[in-house]
């Protein structure tokens, strides 16, 4: 991915205003939502160590490593939809959508509980939920503009 690129976070800002600021250490999410967003574009590109220094120490296994680097080469992520988002003031709930590529798509549907530590957020552990429903005529989660049904769809 080149600096001139779109974030994967999904907001519309190019990667180099957006997530690659928190990638690399120049600044620090500032909500819950904001490292949702980080982490599901670390997951795009691989980012292993960024993933584990975001997660909360405590949850932290001797082999997230390799368990991480296996999810993000066997998966080609396709967007991400944010549910809902609800912080306090030290502890946050996101829920979102992952899409990546199945046959013909599949879904991480998670509400995911984070945790402000010393001006730093961590992603502590998540709750699955059921898939959502797609609809055919809905403009496909991958970033195409086409409707799902002439992109990702059976």
């Amino acid at each position: 991915m080149s600096q001139a690129d779109n974030c994967p976070c999904g907001s519309q800002l190019k990667y180099a205003d957006c997530c690659q600021r928190l990638h690399s250490g120049k600044a620090k999410a500032s909500n819950a939502e904001q490292l949702m967003r980080s982490r599901y574009s670390a997951f795009v590109q691989q980012n292993i160590d960024y993933l584990i220094d975001t997660l909360h120490p405590m949850q932290r296994q001797t082999d997230d490593r390799e368990v991480l680097q296996q999810t993000c080469q066997n998966t080609r992520w396709l967007g991400l939809q944010i549910v809902k988002s609800q912080d306090k003031k030290d502890s946050a709930k996101v829920e979102f959508v992952a899409f990546y590529e199945d046959s013909p798509i599949g879904q991480l549907h998670e509400r995911s509980n984070f945790t402000l530590e010393a001006g730093q957020w961590f992603y502590l552990h998540g709750e699955f939920l059921p898939a959502i429903k797609l609809g055919r005529n809905d403009k496909c989660i991958c970033g195409s503009g086409k409707k799902l049904k002439h992109c990702h769809a059976p």
